[in-house]
């Protein structure tokens, strides 16, 4: 998603207010989301789900980078040094996801297919509700009590105004301190500073990191430098059928169910943001 795209859509819509359907090549919609955009009567879909397996992998990359620590075997490994460590397991660890939708359960189930137990939190939870890749689910109100209890944390929420600085320094300070943040959702849901503080002085363990709150993340951003921090440029979902596969969905699947007036797939709650 280009970060200036918002502007020249709420132009589009001012001058063709008769659009009546918007689709983002994207699943996250916060980088076109305006007072403009959610006041148009046109539809909204995304392209979620195209984007959340490699995801997932990605998240169990992450948690396998610090339960064998592989920053230690390639530092051994250049320094032509044999020495053996104790390493840790992922089967049996927990793993926490904040925003369990499609990438969310995408991680669930991979995370499940290590033996790791799994904590989910949504917006909002029906009483009866329930999921074969989630041991427990937690609404908004329980994240302290969910990040208190996991080894690690996937942060997989969409931006919205209720989810930005969602992981404040408040909710880092009940994490354990041998626990992983993980986000791949966008990264102003996480408190940069709070989480920096966080990784310097011990009360976490460490941090994958996909998205940054400033992207192309600054050269004297301290994240650079943190040895326990694992970091790539926002590029864990850009497989190289990703952008194909997402123009296909719209062209194959929903294009189709526009020209013929039914329901389309993905539909975007616009009061919700995603």
């Amino acid at each position: 998603p280009h970060p200036k795209a918002g502007e020249p859509l709420i132009q589009l819509l001012d001058k063709f207010p008769s659009v009546e359907w918007i689709h983002t090549r994207s699943a996250g919609i916060d980088f076109v989301a305006s007072d403009e955009l959610f006041a148009t009567t046109a539809q909204l879909t995304n392209a979620k789900g195209m984007f959340s397996s490699t995801l997932a992998e990605y998240c169990m990359i992450a948690c396998s980078y610090f339960a064998k620590d592989l920053p230690r075997l390639m530092r051994q490994k250049s320094e032509g040094n044999w020495d053996q460590y104790p390493v840790l397991e992922l089967r049996g660890a927990t793993l926490g996801v904040v925003g369990f939708g499609d990438i969310g359960r995408a991680s669930a189930k991979l995370a499940k297919a290590y033996g790791m137990k799994v904590l989910g939190l949504k917006r909002s939870v029906p009483e009866s509700y329930s999921d074969p890749y989630c041991d427990e689910f937690y609404g908004m109100e329980g994240l302290d009590d969910l990040v208190a209890k996991c080894d690690y944390i996937l942060v997989a929420t969409p931006l919205t105004e209720q989810t930005r600085g969602m992981i404040s320094a408040e909710v880092l300070s009940k994490c354990k301190p041998s626990a992983v943040i993980i986000n791949v959702g966008r990264g102003p849901i996480i408190d940069e500073e709070a989480l920096i503080d966080a990784l310097s002085n011990g009360t976490i363990k460490g941090a994958g990191l996909d998205v940054m709150t400033i992207e192309p993340l600054p050269k004297e951003s301290p994240l650079w430098k943190l040895d326990n921090v694992l970091l790539s440029p926002h590029n864990m979902d850009m497989t190289l059928t990703f952008m194909k596969e997402s123009t296909e969905f719209f062209v194959n699947e929903n294009l189709g169910r526009f020209v013929r007036g039914e329901r389309l797939l993905n539909p975007v709650d616009k009061a919700a943001g995603y």
